[in-house]
């Protein structure tokens, strides 16, 4: 259950970052992309990222560890942005999917997913303290 929201809440960040015209981030739906279409094309993308973000993105932060230590966690953004860029590669290939027109933007189009995510993260994180004084 914990997954479909993740996703969902990914399709949410990648739609509201498309648009914003200053990030170069776009997403191409199926054809002849209607409504249905889009949502569909937003919720594929984010399995995709979702996946790309729990297997190669595990494995690069294992392997940068000491990039972390090093720049004290800054190497995460350019990382998070890599992974973005990589999902845009991945679904290019299916003839629909994300369109990312720079690295760079990537990047940044990847820290307002992120201030995204966390924010959703706190609005439907369950409230243990609350569980627990009953």
């Amino acid at each position: 259950m914990r997954f479909i929201v993740r996703v969902v809440v990914n399709a949410f960040a990648i739609w509201v970052v498309t648009l914003m015209p200053v990030l170069q981030v776009s997403v191409r739906p199926f054809p002849p992309g209607r409504d249905l279409q889009m949502i569909i094309t937003l919720l594929g993308i984010a399995l995709i990222f979702a996946l790309v973000n729990t297997i190669i993105g595990t494995v690069i932060k294992i392997i940068a560890f000491p990039l972390y230590i090093l720049t004290l966690g800054l190497i995460g953004l350019i990382i998070n942005g890599f992974l973005l860029w990589l999902t845009a590669w991945i679904t290019h290939f299916f003839g629909w999917g994300l369109e990312v027109n720079s690295f760079w933007w990537g990047v940044v189009a990847a820290i307002v997913i992120s201030l995204i995510n966390w924010i959703f993260s706190i609005i439907l994180r369950p409230q243990r303290k609350a569980a627990d004084s009953r």
